[in-house]
Parts: C-alpha cells; structure tokens; sequence
C-alpha cells in the first residue's frame, strides 16, 4: 500500500523564544493511500494546528512532513503554493465558496487556474456533481442554497483536482444533524470508491465514527489510536465515546 504522508517529528511552537507555548510536540506518524482518518481531542489539544501544518497553511517550528515522497517544509513559497493547488484538498468549517460565482463556477476554479482543458473539466465536474449530488443547484449562488449544500459544493471543489489527501476541518460544524449525515456519507462513499485519503479533524464522535482510524491528541501529543477493524459503524461509535468519556467529555456531546 502506498504511502501519501509521512510525519517526522514535527513539533509547533508560538510566541517569543522568553515566553513560547508548544502547541505540537514529537508528532510521528503515517497515512497509507486510502485511508480515512479522524483527529480528536480535548479543546486546545492541538488538532487543527496539526491539520494546519500537515496541509501546509502555516509551517512547522521542526521535523519534516512528506507527502507523495516530497518533503513540504523545504518546498519554497511558489513550488508550495502548486503543489498545494495540484496536490492537496481542503473542507472547512464555513465553506470557503466565493459568494460571486454560482456552484459549478467555484467547482471549476481550482482546474482553470491549474489550466486543465475545458472538455477535461467538464467531464470531472461532472462526475464529482454526480457523486455528491448538487446537480440541481449549478447555477445557482452560495446564498441561495442551504449550509448542507454549500458543504457539498466545497467537498465537490476539495476533490475535482484528484488530490493526494484531502483535510477537513470540522467540516460538519455549521452542519444540522442531517446534512452532517449526508457529508459524511458522501466523504465515506468517496473513500470506499475513488480510495480518496481523507483526514478530518472533528470534535464530533459520530463524526468520527465514519473514519476507518482515529487518532486522539492531548496537550500537543499523539496519545490513543482506533481502528474500526471488523466491527459495526455502531461498535466503533461506542468504542470512539468510551475515549471521550476518559478525556472528560460528555458522552451526548464529545470533544
């Protein structure tokens, strides 16, 4: 199985050399292509800092981040922002859709400014509406659809260019319980179809429990790993809550 990332002792720290807070410490692991991966842990634990360095929003103080074989951190800035564009995927919390262009417009950006051919774009367009869905509002603005939908659209955006790893922070954050569902069994169906690698951090257990490992985070560090092996969505859920209940979370809420 090939591996997409690999992490080398990355560390993160902030503030001036009298006075830092360490925000990420000997973080060392691996994601093979394929897997889908949730990161949880307590407020503060440092799970988007991580996803923030992994995806090459912002750097690490040290280690080294290597995906598909290229070591990030050494990229510079214009060969990082290309390799970002062809690369990499992102689904945030609150969408990120430019309010002046219609669904299928921002669904096409990424491939326009990577100067992919117009027959090329839209056939995948097309496939990626088809897969998740969002046909029937192509031509219509972020303001006119629902947060479930703008969701969509930005998943649909996040995997147009066939990245290597697509990151997702809280993407069901904004989302009511039944738009989470739908994202999450699109991003689901998207890893058991087209083996996209998917890491999203979420303080959601329900969330989580659509990932096929999870790793929880605690001060800075790696701590308790899952994997939902052979066992029910359902049993990974209840296994996923026993882990927030020891880290103090409720267990009708999660961390």
């Amino acid at each position: 199985m090939k591996n997409i990332l690999q992490v080398n002792q990355v560390g993160k720290t902030f503030g001036p050399k009298n006075n830092q807070f360490k925000a990420l410490s000997n973080i060392n692991f691996t994601v093979n292509e394929g897997e889908f991966i949730g990161i949880m842990g307590p407020s503060g634990a440092g799970k988007s800092t991580l996803l923030n360095v992994l995806s090459t929003i912002d750097s690490p103080t040290t280690g080294e981040i290597f995906i598909d074989d290229e070591n990030v951190v050494q990229m510079r800035e214009k060969k990082l922002a290309n390799f970002r564009r062809n690369k990499l995927g992102f689904i945030f919390q609150d969408y990120n859709l430019l309010d002046t262009l219609t669904v299928k417009e921002n669904i096409v950006l990424p491939l326009a400014l990577a100067g992919v051919p117009a027959a090329e774009i839209d056939t995948r367009v097309k496939k990626v509406a088809s897969k998740l869905n969002i046909y029937e509002i192509f031509h219509q603005f972020p303001y006119q659809i629902s947060g479930g939908q703008k969701q969509r659209t930005a998943a649909a955006r996040a995997i147009v260019t066939n990245p290597s790893v697509i990151f997702a922070d809280e993407p069901t954050g904004a989302l009511d319980s039944k738009s989470a569902a739908d994202l999450l069994k699109s991003l689901q169906m998207l890893n058991s179809t087209q083996k996209s690698t998917i890491m999203m951090v979420t303080h959601d257990a329900y969330a989580a429990s659509f990932c096929k490992r999870v790793v929880f985070m605690k001060d800075g560090e790696l701590s308790t790993e899952l994997h939902i092996g052979e066992q029910s969505q359902k049993d990974f859920f209840q296994e996923i809550l026993g882990i927030v209940s020891a880290y103090g979370g409720e267990e009708n809420d999660t961390i």
